[in-house]
């Protein structure tokens, strides 16, 4: 690693470890240099040191274990790849976001208990329609009934993706609720909570596809006009 640049340190010795990290220099499950040689490498404080560790660690490429040291957990840079699905089409992450609701969604019909089933109800019923209240409100309640579905899985990689892609499937719902887009109404969102209910996972699937259909067949007919 070269010696960083005097300004913005912390974010400067972060980028330089994440880049030793993704060329393979301090591979996945290897200890990371203690913070006495990573300060001397990066000509940086001990401090400053401590900070990129934190950053990578909240992203999931560090772990720091007490009385241990720093590990290499992962490669993959979740950053940028969020970035890019942010940046996919709206087509892209509607598809996306699509994907992830109905695995979850025949997943759910297998494994959620009478006490899911109820709390999905009761985030829907706070949910409420779209055209009543501000918009920025309705969209947290929608976001937080998705994330129940996916929940009700009870996969955890698929409710840590779901987090992953929080932000692109936000913006999917702005897009819907800012009238560019239909909105599934509450008949529909409702249809894969009594989908779910019936245990059978061919029931999930086709209502989530059904709550889907509009806003694909929009986009579509967008796209040939």
């Amino acid at each position: 690693m070269k010696p960083v640049q005097k300004t913005s340190l912390a974010d400067t010795a972060t980028e330089a470890i994440r880049a030793e990290i993704i060329a393979g220099r301090f591979p996945v499950g290897s200890r990371l240099p203690n913070e006495a040689a990573l300060s001397a490498t990066l000509g940086v404080s001990r401090g400053t040191v401590r900070e990129a560790v934190r950053v990578l660690a909240s992203q999931g490429l560090l772990e720091v274990l007490q009385g241990s040291g720093t590990y290499v957990r992962s490669a993959a840079d979740s950053r940028r790849t969020l970035d890019a699905a942010r940046h996919a089409s709206l087509r892209d992450r509607f598809e996306a976001r699509c994907a992830l609701d109905v695995e979850a969604a025949r997943l759910a019909a297998k494994r959620a208990t009478p006490a899911t089933i109820t709390r999905l109800r009761a985030l829907l019923a706070q949910r409420g329609n779209s055209n009543v209240g501000d918009r920025e409100s309705f969209i947290i309640r929608d976001l937080a009934f998705h994330k129940a579905v996916v929940a009700a899985s009870g996969n955890r990689a698929m409710i840590e993706l779901f987090d992953f892609f929080s932000t692109s499937i936000a913006e999917t719902i702005q897009a819907t609720t800012g009238g560019e887009l239909p909105e599934p109404d509450m008949a529909a969102h409702l249809a894969i909570v009594d989908a779910i209910e019936t245990r059978d996972p061919d029931n999930a699937d086709a209502a989530v596809r059904r709550f889907m259909a509009p806003v694909f067949a929009f986009l579509d007919g967008k796209t040939k006009t």
